[in-house]
């Protein structure tokens, strides 16, 4: 007979695992819509906010968005309280007493977490941040305004050798205030366009307005002036114009591009960008680092009953969580980088998966 073999005990465990992972989502779920609408509720009632708008352009991309968020929390909690409950029932006692190994007892378990991780994975790369440009539009639009359309002293490479700087840019008017834009060749300045204003127009095209183009020759120069000239620059204004929501619409093929784009162009402030990068990823360990913290400590049956696992469980559950942020927090503000950020918790809670899975009943 196969010791690893999938069994009718497996089976069993990782429909309730799955079972009561959803059924974590869907509770918690309703929970926080029914008191996001209660926050909201003034902002639904003004006239030019429909109905078709609130479902289905903000909670049918809520909803997802949340779930896959507290992804981790679901899972632990349904590791814990499902187990709990095998562990009350004394349904481990008899398992283990019957030549299983608590090892083996785990495979079904992290069946179970694998089939989390690859959804979870697949939800926050591709799915979710298409959904999110709804859901952020919206937000932006009837909510609260978090989008940046103005910017002061900016200055990028917008290709090898070829630097921009903008006094100020609004992207409401679509205007540009003192722009100059350096060509260097070598290290040495070869021409120096400067203008008043500069407008954008539609992709990568630009107008300059107002400008005075200076080249330089050894200990020559030659300039030339205009009032008008229309132009191609490899920028366009949502590459400088940074919200702190952008990085949630981007798929993680996006992602990746977008921030090695930043990265050549020297624009420094995508902390925010590199640390969902990274986080998309470090979700796939914790799914399997949480289950092994929430088997190993709920396997035993206890005189507190299964409501002492619960609260210890959450409590853990929500340490990660803050702790995450924490670290976030750290990135953005350049102590540490943010792909450390967002692997610090998964290291930090592997040492406490390891000590309570030794520490588990054999």
């Amino acid at each position: 007979m196969n010791t690893y073999g999938l069994k009718r005990i497996d089976r069993y465990i990782i429909k309730q695992f799955l079972g009561t992972y959803i059924f974590a989502i869907i509770l918690i779920i309703s929970i926080s819509v029914v008191f996001d609408i209660n926050e909201k509720i003034d902002k639904f009632l003004k006239p030019e906010v429909t109905l078709r708008e609130i479902v289905f352009d903000y909670y049918m991309n809520f909803i997802p968005y949340f779930a896959n968020l507290f992804s981790p929390l679901f899972t632990f909690i349904a590791v814990i309280f499902f187990t709990s409950k095998l562990a009350d029932n004394s349904e481990i006692i008899a398992m283990l007493s019957n030549g299983m190994s608590f090892r083996r007892l785990m495979v079904p378990y992290w069946i179970s977490a694998t089939i989390i991780a690859i959804a979870t994975f697949v939800l926050n790369a591709f799915i979710i941040p298409p959904a999110n440009v709804s859901r952020i539009d919206f937000q932006n639009k009837h909510l609260r305004n978090r989008a940046v359309s103005y910017v002061r002293n900016l200055q990028l490479e917008v290709e090898p050798g070829i630097i921009a700087y903008f006094d100020s840019y609004d992207d409401r008017s679509r205007m540009g205030r003192q722009f100059s834009l350096e060509h260097f060749e070598d290290k040495k300045l070869i021409s120096r366009l400067t203008a008043t204003s500069i407008k954008y127009d539609t992709l990568y095209r630009w107008t300059i307005i107002d400008y005075m183009v200076r080249d330089f020759d050894g200990m020559y120069e030659r300039i030339s002036n205009g009032s008008r000239r229309d132009t191609t620059l490899s920028i366009v204004p949502s590459d400088f114009l940074i919200s702190v929501d952008d990085c949630e619409k981007m798929t993680t093929p996006q992602l990746a591009t977008y921030i090695n784009r930043q990265k050549k162009r020297g624009i420094g402030n995508i902390q925010t960008f590199e640390i969902e990068y990274h986080k998309r990823y470090a979700a796939i360990m914790a799914a399997f680092i949480l289950t092994s913290i929430g088997a190993s400590l709920s396997s035993r049956k206890i005189k507190g009953g299964m409501g002492l696992n619960i609260g210890i469980g959450i409590g853990l559950s929500f340490s990660y969580i803050l702790f995450t942020t924490i670290t976030s927090t750290f990135a953005i503000s350049g102590y540490v980088s943010p792909m450390v950020a967002a692997w610090i918790p998964n290291i930090l809670y592997t040492f406490i998966a390891v000590c309570l899975y030794r520490r588990a009943p054999n």
